[in-house]
């Protein structure tokens, strides 16, 4: 989807779905690094997009600010300051959770770090 900004900027809007925990610390604004695998939807993603997160009923719109991608999440964990990523837990917990929720086949692909500012609750 396109969005106009008022001052006529377009930027494009994306949709991911996230974890109630993560979710939480990106609607306070404690969260300000998204990481995924870097999959055919996150080639698409630009600096300035706006990027909506929901979990079940709730959504928080954010805008992203960067993107940085990595060969894997040794990689990404090596560079982006672990507690933009997660604030309330150490790098190895990082690892060990998303490692839980992405397989080594689609670490392969590589893994993007989104950098986000909330834009509305």
């Amino acid at each position: 989807m396109i969005h106009t900004h008022r001052d006529g900027r377009l930027s494009c809007m994306h949709e991911m779905r996230i974890y109630k925990r993560y979710f939480d610390l990106i609607a306070s604004g404690k969260k300000t690094t998204e990481i995924r695998v870097n999959d055919s939807s996150r080639k698409r993603l630009k600096e300035g997009d706006l990027l909506r997160f929901k979990c079940r009923e709730e959504e928080v719109l954010t805008r992203i600010t960067r993107i940085a991608r990595y060969r894997d999440f040794d990689d990404m964990f090596g560079t982006e300051p672990i507690s933009s990523v997660n604030p309330t837990a150490s790098k190895a917990d990082q690892l060990r959770n998303i490692r839980e929720i992405y397989p080594p086949e689609r670490e392969e692909l590589g893994v993007v770090a989104i950098g986000i500012e909330v834009v509305a609750p």
